[in-house]
């Protein structure tokens, strides 16, 4: 089973690079960030017409949005608020192999790493926290979690450790909160188990590098983990970076795992 995650920044402005995308890798279920649609507008017919019949989509419009598309059968389906904002950050399916799914989009945090002086930064910390006490409280066995966390925990998650300490998305205070996130159900960081620490990953490339490969400034801003049971099943891992080279590409690029099953 391949099971992709990707912000997309935009479903419907790129669908046809998503369509393109499950075709290509062969991908089971796939997981969204940023669609940045209404429900009204999720182009659902495009997905179900390459066999992508099984779903579960939370939109609105010009921001946020989390969808997950699966060619196998879905048994449940289900979403959590966070900080009390009624927006659409999560959504989490269990599929017919008892496989759950969590998906999320965690907030940016904008550009001052502040809690006092940027709500924005604020708001971020504590949705990391309330995510870390839900799965402490939680019986996490089978579970997939996924999704844009917006946080690059490693020195080697981010073209410069020492230049990014103090811009969002690397600071100590994100990157503690999410290794307390990851302890919180003894997650496997599928990216970092298939490629080691001491090897350079990242997911996102701004548009403000024009030649983003030449510079290659990137961050490991996306995630897959699984839950420590099906760490003996984990087949594969791959960082798609050769789609951020298609036309009008998102600034992330998707990542796949596979599991033998």
């Amino acid at each position: 089973m391949r099971i992709a995650t990707w912000n997309i920044n935009s479903v419907r402005l790129r669908i046809t690079h998503l369509l393109r995308f499950i075709k290509d890798y062969d991908i089971d279920v796939i997981c969204l960030q940023e669609t940045k649609t209404e429900d009204k507008f999720f182009p659902i017919k495009e997905f179900i017409n390459i066999g992508m019949i099984h779903h579960n989509f939370r939109g609105e419009k010009s921001y946020n949005g989390v969808a997950i598309l699966s060619k196998t059968p879905i048994k449940t389906k289900s979403f959590e608020l966070w900080c009390g904002y009624n927006d659409t950050r999560h959504n989490c399916v269990t599929l017919e192999n008892n496989i759950k799914i969590h998906n999320f989009y965690v907030p940016a945090g904008g550009d001052v790493p502040d809690i006092k002086l940027n709500e924005k930064f604020n708001h971020k910390i504590n949705f990391v926290k309330e995510m870390t006490k839900y799965f402490n409280k939680i019986n996490s066995q089978k579970t997939v979690l996924v999704g844009d966390l917006n946080i690059a925990p490693y020195e080697n998650d981010v073209w410069s450790h020492k230049q990014l300490l103090n811009v969002v998305s690397h600071t100590p205070i994100e990157t503690e909160q999410l290794n307390k996130l990851i302890d919180a159900s003894n997650w496997v960081d599928v990216g970092r188990k298939f490629i080691p620490k001491n090897e350079k990953l990242y997911s996102w490339w701004s548009y403000r590098n024009r030649d983003w490969k030449k510079s290659n400034r990137g961050r490991r801003l996306d995630h897959i983990w699984v839950s420590k049971d099906l760490d003996n099943i984990l087949k594969s891992f791959l960082s798609c970076k050769e789609i951020r080279d298609w036309e009008k590409p998102s600034d992330h690029v998707p990542l796949i795992l596979e599991l033998s099953i």
